[in-house]
């Protein structure tokens, strides 16, 4: 390939690339393929960073090591307008302040955040898996080794966190939280009850997706000696 010699070259190459992938890309990688050290690399995507902020529609964001194109969170509301898609916003309150939980005290069991929110989060932690912003990382060492849950790569980039140690304090995770809450009651209200507050939802006997090849008895006596 052509030698990238200068600064202006090596970022128009990067914003290419980032780009055309459309995924978080590992610098790392980025500096390997393109036969050229880390620091450069970095270098260029801090520049990049810098022109790319503000007002502008893209952002460039980190997380763990890796970097991608991202719009303008302010202009989700324009874009959901034209694009329509399936959002984050449509969680409910109940699944946010369960958002919350699991953030903070990563890695944690279901009956755990129960004992917290004094709720049942089944629907909760389900709507969480859907939308990729938690994930099974383990089981407790404990009777009947529940699943633990921590936070996905997605809540990262969506939070535009470049990793879990860099979580803003409690407040200011929930402002940002906030912004992909549901729309105000009036929509709420016209989208037949997209929305509701889990603790509001009658649960019928079919178990969530998470809890399929579990056996629930184990789960149940879990909670019965928390209780």
């Amino acid at each position: 390939m052509s030698t990238i010699d200068t600064i202006l070259n090596l970022k128009e190459v990067i914003l290419s690339i980032l780009f055309v992938s459309g995924d978080g890309i590992e610098k790392s990688f980025i500096a390997e393929k393109l036969q050229l050290s880390d620091k450069e690399v970095s270098k260029a995507i801090e520049e990049l960073k810098m022109e790319y902020n503000g007002d502008k529609g893209i952002h460039i964001i980190e997380y763990k090591n890796k970097v991608q194109l991202a719009s303008n969170p302010n202009y989700a509301n324009y874009i959901s307008d034209v694009l329509n898609p399936i959002r984050e916003k449509s969680l409910t309150r109940a699944a946010l302040e369960t958002l919350a939980i699991i953030a903070y005290k990563q890695p944690i069991t279901k009956l755990e955040i129960e004992d917290i929110r004094r709720v049942n989060s089944d629907y909760a932690v389900q709507i969480l898996i859907d939308q990729n912003m938690i994930e099974v990382v383990g089981r407790k060492d404990a009777v009947g080794k529940p699943l633990l849950f921590g936070t996905t790569e997605n809540f990262l980039k969506r939070f535009n966190i470049k990793d879990v140690s860099g979580l803003p304090d409690y407040d200011e995770l929930l402002e940002r939280i906030k912004t992909l809450r549901a729309e105000d009651d009036a929509e709420i209200e016209q989208h037949d009850g997209l929305f509701k507050n889990v603790d509001d939802i009658e649960f019928n006997e079919e178990l969530p997706d998470f809890l399929k090849d579990e056996d629930v008895s184990k789960i149940e006596s879990d909670n019965s000696d928390i209780a």
